[in-house]
């Protein structure tokens, strides 16, 4: 079977100009040509034209739109079995960072995700990726100037598309497995009965590689996780021009928190007279839960298109310390449990004003219900900070809700034949720790001056609340007198951000096969929302810097034809921010001093960011393939001249390779998989920057196997 898809970056146009409006590939038969059943043809038609219905509710329409599909995910070292935050390494713009994070054009986090057009809640995971590549059908991740139906977590959408298993009776049984000690097995199955369609998936993965390591180990000590994954689809066509979907996810992942090695506590702590403690006999461990469920209906008639969705989302997070050997080390411990659950509503139409008007709205309410419940063991101490006693257990419990309303008004304007302009905006009226709201108004200007070029021009405002669920709610005073009492006591809730953002480009079709383009933008800040890990937990804190400026610029060429597919990304960005305001207790008083007076590197800035992927389909159904990520290395402390984030790590390249081979008799897969075919020894994190916690490396070389049956 040849490769049939397409890595491409668009600057999604208006529908006036369809050619350039979607994303690139090469087309695939219509499953509707193979039907011989008239009604069963009738009903494939039907959900073809329904899916095509609620793409047309949410196009980019000028921002810049990067598509990744099954058929790609496949084609990469890894398939499907790797972790989904690795995939997106691929886009242009995305930045590797460790915890299994990464972010897109430097911004911290930012992100919203969409499953079938509605909003998946944000949830508590820090190590875990919820959801699993098998579910995917294709990704498409949005950036740039958005239209004004997007808002609230700005800085990228990923829009997942899943698979629906319509018509396409029969699943997968794989295992897959190599270095690290890591197993994975996984099944997916989906089909149809009539007007209905369904697809889940499921796969349990072991690894001693769960977490980076920090010392640079292949395999580190105490780093195992056992990860539980499962996804399930279902949708029923009512009739021609109505549908009901829902969409069903649950994980469930441990992970040990990896231990340095041949450390000792220096901080002079004692616990019953015992002052040494082996570092690599620590014992801390974290388990993350998410479940999630959304319930969609899609009504089609022309010129009226309306999708109306319910979703809610649940994610819990323990962590358990090794409570002598923290105290030893950072004089407490702290034992944490972290519950969010967020449900709510929303409403997308899109309406057909005559041939030069398209009108779309929405709403989205949201409820947001968050619970902190921690022991902390600490110290007594006297006024100088030195022990006085045996420690104490010290409860600190606390709960709150959050709302937020939000609606969009925007008007696609075909001004000329080639020429269309976006505008509108939204209202976002947010309630949780603080009570913020904004109007913001959008616009996006998209000429095709021929059949090559496609040029795009923006401006957006944006709001963005900080992440409700990880805003802490501490009590400093409960620890008055302790070894927990921070030096910096003032403690402000975090504010909302609100940004100015400009963006412009291009894209270049010079045939079928061949597309590059470039992208850049910047973007003006106030109360800048950055996140870090403070004190053990492995929980971060989100804080405000009180201005932030951020800029960059993206290139992408992609080639596609017959067996061949290639690509390559290369990014540029700087991400600067003055002044904290928010959550000050978790810095130095020297810290917060300098950054008052200094723009500062932000801890996630990166200055060069790449990517290529290179894949070939031979006849008898061999494939071979590569890819690699580039970086010139996150931010560092400076110690010698003592500037926050004023040093960076080196740079590093990641090279990955595959080969598979289809067996048509048995139906098998077989493939083979070489990740960082090199070796090389590579730090993401050094352990020093503004809320940076433990050092973090890039995994070491890694061979896997992997065996999937088709039925």
């Amino acid at each position: 079977m040849r490769l049939s898809a397409l890595l491409c970056c668009v600057a999604s146009t208006a529908i006036a100009v369809p050619a350039l409006a979607q994303t690139r590939g090469v087309p695939k038969p219509d499953a509707a040509a193979s039907q011989t059943d008239s009604d069963t043809s009738d009903i494939v038609v039907t959900a073809k034209r329904l899916d095509t219905a609620r793409a047309h509710i949410q196009p980019s329409l000028g921002a810049s739109n990067y598509e990744i599909t099954s058929d790609t995910i496949k084609a990469l070292p890894g398939g499907e079995n790797q972790q989904f935050n690795q995939i997106l390494l691929q886009a242009p713009g995305i930045v590797q960072d460790g915890f299994g994070q990464f972010h897109v054009r430097d911004d911290h986090n930012g992100l919203q995700y969409r499953i079938n057009g509605t909003i998946l809640p944000e949830g508590l995971a820090v190590f875990g990726q919820t959801l699993s590549p098998r579910l995917v059908d294709k990704v498409n991740i949005l950036t740039g100037a958005l239209p004004a139906q997007y808002g609230l977590r700005t800085a990228g959408v990923i829009d997942i598309t899943t698979k629906s298993g319509l018509f396409q009776n029969g699943g997968t049984a794989s295992i897959y497995g190599g270095s690290h000690n890591t197993i994975q097995p996984s099944l997916t199955y989906g089909g149809s009965n009539g007007s209905t369609n369904y697809f889940v998936s499921g796969d349990y993965r072991h690894s001693g590689l769960g977490i980076e390591s920090v010392d640079g180990r292949s395999n580190p000590v105490h780093d195992d996780t056992d990860q539980y994954q499962g996804f399930a689809y279902v949708d029923h066509i009512l009739d021609d021009q109505n549908r009901v979907s829902f969409v069903g996810g649950y994980s469930n992942q441990w992970f040990q928190i990896p231990n340095p090695v041949g450390q000792q506590p220096s901080a002079g702590w004692s616990v019953g007279g015992q002052t040494a403690f082996p570092s690599e006999t620590l014992n801390e461990t974290q388990l993350e839960k998410t479940g999630f469920g959304q319930l969609a209906f899609l009504h089609d008639a022309e010129p009226l298109t309306v999708q109306a969705s319910l979703f809610a989302r649940y994610s819990s997070l323990r962590y358990r310390p090794d409570v002598l050997g923290e105290l030893l080390y950072n004089g407490q411990a702290q034992q944490a449990y972290k519950r969010d659950f967020a449900i709510g509503g929303q409403v997308d139409a899109v309406y057909h004003l005559g041939d030069t008007h398209t009108l779309r709205g929405g709403l989205l309410v949201t409820r947001d219900r968050s619970t902190s419940d921690t022991t902390t063991q600490v110290f007594p101490v006297d006024a100088t900070g030195a022990q006085t006693g045996e420690p104490i257990a010290i409860p600190d419990n606390s709960g709150k809700t959050a709302t937020s309303v939000s609606a969009y008004l925007q008007d696609e304007w075909k001004l000329l034949p080639r020429l269309t302009l976006n505008y509108g905006a939204r209202y976002d009226l947010y309630n949780g720790y603080r009570r913020e709201g904004q109007l913001s108004p959008r616009v996006n200007l998209v000429w095709q001056p021929g059949d090559i070029y496609t040029l795009h021009a923006g401006y957006s405002r944006y709001f963005v609340p900080p992440p409700f669920e990880l805003v802490g709610n501490s009590s400093i005073a409960k620890f008055v007198g302790t070894s927990a009492y921070p030096s910096v006591t003032d403690n402000d809730a975090p504010y909302a951000e609100r940004q100015d953002y400009f963006d412009v480009g291009f894209q270049a079709r010079l045939s079928r096969y061949f597309t590059y383009g470039i992208d850049a933008y910047y973007r003006i800040s106030q109360n800048l929302i950055d996140e870090g890990q403070f004190g053990a937990p492995i929980i971060l804190t989100p804080f405000n810097y009180r201005q932030g400026r951020i800029g960059g610029i993206e290139a992408n060429v992609s080639y596609a034809r017959g067996p061949l597919l290639a690509y390559a990304n290369f990014a540029a960005a700087k991400a600067k921010g003055r002044g904290i305001v928010s959550s000050q207790f978790s810095f130095g008083q020297d810290d917060l001093d300098y950054i008052a007076r200094h723009y500062i590197y932000l801890d996630h800035d990166q200055s060069f960011t790449g990517s290529a992927g290179l894949s070939y389909a031979f006849d008898g159904g061999t494939k071979l393939g590569g890819s690699m990520i580039y970086g010139s290395g996150l931010r560092r402390d400076d110690d010698v001249n003592a500037i926050p984030n004023g040093a960076k790590l080196s740079p590093y390249a990641q090279v990955n390779l595959t080969a598979s081979q289809h067996l048509a008799g048995p139906n098998l897969d077989i493939r083979f998989d070489v990740i960082n075919v090199l070796d090389h020894r590579y730090e993401i994190r050094d352990g020093t920057g503004v809320g940076v916690g433990a050092p973090q490396y890039g995994p070491r070389r890694g061979v896997f196997i992997g065996v999937a049956k088709s039925f």
